[in-house]
C-alpha cells in the first residue's frame, strides 16, 4: 500500500529562514504557495532551458561516480473520472509535434532496434517507447519522453563533456541500471540514457528489474514501516474529512458526473484532472455541467495543507526512514566500494516513481523540496580530493539545485568547511547508524520489528 501522491511542497534553499527558494521560476514564483502555480511546476512542461548546479566543485576535485534516481516522465492518468470522456491524448511519438526534441526522431529509430539489450525478466516484453493513438492508462506521453531526453542531454553536457565521466568506448560494467516493471519507468530510463551516453550501444545495456516501488530488494519485510504508513494514511483521511470546503467540491463534482460522492473520491479525480491541466485540455463536462478550475484549485490547495501537516506530524518521516533504508544502504555500500577502487560503476540510474523519490527526500531531511514533479531527478555525486586522494565527498542535487546542506547529516557542515560538499563518512554514518536513533534501535531489522512506543 502506498500513499496517494500529495501536492508539491516548497523547494526552499539551505534554510527556510534565510535562504531563497531553490530553482525558482524566473520572475514568476508567487510569494505564497499557489495551487495553480504548483500544478504548473508539477507538470514540468519542457519550455526554457533549465539551470543546474550539477558538476560544480573546486578545480582540484575529481568526479568519481554519479548515481541518479529519477521519476518517470509525464504520463496518462492511472485513474478515470467515472462517466466522463477520457482525455484525448495521442501517445504516438511525432517529432513534428510539440513538445519535441532534436533527437526524438533518432530515438524512435534506435528504440525500434535493440535486440541485443539484456533486460531482466518481464522487462524484455515491455515496449521501449509509447506507441498508441489513444494513450493507455499510466502510459508515458511524448511530453514524458522529451522530459527525459532533455534530462539526459543536460547531464551529458556536465558529466560526459565537462568531467569525462565515461569514455567514448565505455563498458557495460561501468553502468548500473535498474527500473520498476512499468513501461513508463523503462521508457523514461531509455530516453535519458539515449541522450546521456557517449554512444548508445544496445549490447552494453543491462537493465535490471526491481519489483518494489521503494526499491527494497531483498529487505522488504518491515512491519513497522507498514505501521507508520497506515498511521500516516489515517492522518490524511482525518484532515480530509475536516475540510468542509473540499467536501462541498466533491459533492458538486459528483452531481456533475452523476455518481455518489464516495465513488468520485475513490476514483482519485486529481490524478485525471492534472492530466487535463498539464496538457491544456478543458476539464470534462456532462449534461449537468462542467468540472472547472475552482474545483481543481480547492483540491490542490487541500494537498498543500496536507503536505504542511505531514511535515509537522512526522509519521511520514518515520515511514520514510524505514522505507528507504535498503536503497540508501545499497547506495552507501556502492559509494564506499567505488571510493576504495573496488568497483567501476561510475554511472548508476534508478528509474522509479513519486512514491520512490518522496520518501528518499523525507528520509534525507530535505523537507523544503517540492513533491517530485514529472521527470524529477535526485543526483548523488561522489568526488575525490585531488590534494588528499584518500578523502571522498558527496554532493546531493534535486532537479539541479544543490541540497547537500539541507540533509540531516550535513546541514551544519558548511559552517566549518570551505568545500561545497559533504564528507562521505557523514553519509555512511547516517545510513548505517543515525537513521535508527529515533527508533531507539541499532539497525534496520530491530527498527522494523520493534513496536512503536
Amino acid at each position: 500500500v502506498h500513499l496517494i501522491p500529495v501536492n508539491p511542497v516548497r523547494e526552499d534553499g539551505l534554510s527556510p529562514k534565510n535562504r531563497k527558494r531553490i530553482m525558482p521560476d524566473l520572475l514568476t514564483e508567487p510569494p505564497t504557495a499557489d495551487p495553480v502555480y504548483e500544478a504548473h511546476v508539477y507538470c514540468n512542461i519542457p519550455t526554457i532551458a533549465e539551470r543546474s548546479m550539477e558538476g560544480h566543485a573546486p578545480h582540484y576535485f575529481k568526479l568519481v561516480s554519479v548515481q541518479v534516481l529519477i521519476r518517470h516522465g509525464d504520463r496518462y492518468p492511472l485513474y478515470a473520472i467515472p462517466k466522463t470522456k477520457r482525455p484525448d491524448i495521442d501517445c504516438m511519438l511525432v517529432p513534428s509535434r510539440k513538445p519535441s526534441h532534436p533527437q526524438l526522431e533518432a530515438f524512435i529509430k534506435h528504440m525500434s532496434k535493440g535486440p541485443a539489450a539484456q533486460m531482466d525478466g518481464s522487462l524484455s516484453s515491455l515496449p521501449r517507447f509509447p506507441s498508441h493513438f489513444l494513450c493507455e492508462m499510466g502510459e508515458l506521453t511524448q511530453t514524458g519522453v522529451v522530459q527525459h531526453l532533455r534530462n539526459g542531454q543536460l547531464l551529458r553536457e556536465i558529466y560526459i563533456h565537462r568531467h569525462r565521466l565515461l569514455p567514448a568506448d565505455w563498458a557495460a560494467r561501468q553502468l548500473y541500471l535498474e527500473t520498476t516493471g512499468k513501461s513508463r519507468t523503462l521508457q523514461s530510463a531509455l530516453a535519458l540514457l539515449y541522450t546521456f551516453l557517449p554512444d548508445f550501444d544496445w549490447r552494453k545495456i543491462n537493465m535490471r528489474h526491481q519489483w518494489s516501488t521503494i526499491f527494497c530488494s531483498g529487505s522488504c519485510d518491515c512491519p513497522m514501516r507498514n505501521h507508520y504508513l497506515e498511521e500516516e494514511q489515517r492522518r490524511q483521511y482525518s484532515l480530509r474529512v475536516k475540510n468542509s470546503n473540499l467536501e462541498k467540491i466533491y459533492v458538486d463534482m459528483a452531481k456533475i458526473v452523476g455518481i455518489p460522492t464516495r465513488q468520485l473520491r475513490a476514483s482519485n479525480p486529481i490524478d485525471s484532472l492534472l492530466c487535463y491541466f498539464c496538457h491544456n485540455i478543458s476539464f470534462p463536462c456532462t449534461k449537468a455541467g462542467c468540472i472547472g478550475m475552482e474545483h481543481f484549485k480547492v483540491i490542490k490547495r487541500h494537498q498543500l495543507e496536507d503536505e504542511k501537516e505531514r511535515q509537522e506530524k512526522k509519521l511520514y518521516f518515520l515511514y520514510a526512514l524505514l522505507a528507504t533504508h535498503p536503497l540508501l544502504n545499497q547506495t552507501v555500500n556502492r559509494l564506499q566500494r567505488i571510493a576504495e577502487g573496488k568497483m567501476e560503476e561510475v554511472f548508476v540510474l534508478y528509474s522509479a516513481h513519486d512514491v520512490t523519490l518522496s520518501p528518499v527526500l523525507s528520509a534525507l531531511g530535505i523537507t523544503e523540496a517540492r513533491f517530485p514533479r514529472f521527470a524529477a531527478r535526485l543526483v548523488f555525486e561522489l568526488w575525490q580530493d585531488g590534494k588528499r586522494p584518500k578523502e571522498h565527498f558527496i554532493r546531493i542535487l534535486y532537479n539541479g539545485a544543490d541540497v547537500t546542506f539541507q540533509t540531516l547529516f550535513c546541514k551544519d557542515h558548511y559552517k566549518r568547511s570551505s568545500k561545497p560538499m559533504c564528507p562521505l563518512e557523514k553519509f555512511v554514518n547516517f545510513v548505517k547508524r543515525d537513521m535508527f536513533l529515533i527508533f531507539n534501535s541499532t539497525g534496520y531489522y530491530d527498527a522494523c520489528h520493534r513496536r512503536a512506543l
